[in-house]
């Protein structure tokens, strides 16, 4: 099983169990709360199962603060967005060459595909804290995906994906050390 899949079914074990009185909870991620979240994962979530396919998705007319969750199918139409993800990325192919998220700046697909990774398992986490569960990742995805956030963090940092880097101990566990590396304190609660 792939790491993409792998973060993928993570977020949705998260996800089944989140309750709608949950969605006004505050999550880590300082601009979001878990409603603005679970909006941006649907608003974004298209754009990266099409880079997958190596298909541009336009985007919806709607803002990403608009998607509406109030019909009370939000969590349906996250677990099938996170299942298309997965799917569009398990051919082989679609970690060759370059590919985008529907605009016209294009990244090898090794790393947008790696960036999709640390999106799904780093908004997992935001919405697992925030609801007080626990987000369970392989320990081999998580070193892939530090050792992928080592060399791509400040890249990410530039595109506006990733905060300042919150200190974090060489010794701590890797999950502390990948959320360091995005700007999030490991201690939130």
């Amino acid at each position: 099983m792939s790491h993409l899949s792998n973060a993928a079914q993570a977020m949705a074990a998260v996800a089944r169990t989140i309750t709608d009185d949950q969605l006004a909870n505050k999550t880590p991620c300082t601009e979001y709360d878990v409603r603005a979240l679970v909006n941006h994962l649907l608003f974004w979530g298209p754009s990266l199962a099409g880079a997958g396919r190596k298909e541009p998705v336009p985007l919806p007319a709607a803002t990403e603060t608009e998607v509406d969750l109030a019909d009370g199918h939000w969590r349906g139409r996250l677990l099938a967005l996170l299942d298309d993800i997965t799917s569009s990325w398990a051919p082989p192919s679609a970690w060759e060459c370059e590919t985008s998220m529907g605009t016209p700046q294009t990244l090898p697909a090794p790393v947008l595909g790696d960036m999709i990774v640390g999106e799904l398992a780093v908004h997992g986490w935001d919405l697992a804290v925030a609801t007080g569960q626990r987000l369970e990742l392989p320990a081999d995805l998580l070193a892939h995906l530090h050792d992928a956030m080592i060399h791509g963090v400040e890249q990410g940092r530039e595109m506006g994906m990733y905060r300042p880097e919150v200190a974090v101990s060489a010794e701590a566990p890797t999950l502390d050390r990948v959320l360091g590396l995005t700007g999030r304190d490991p201690a939130w609660a």
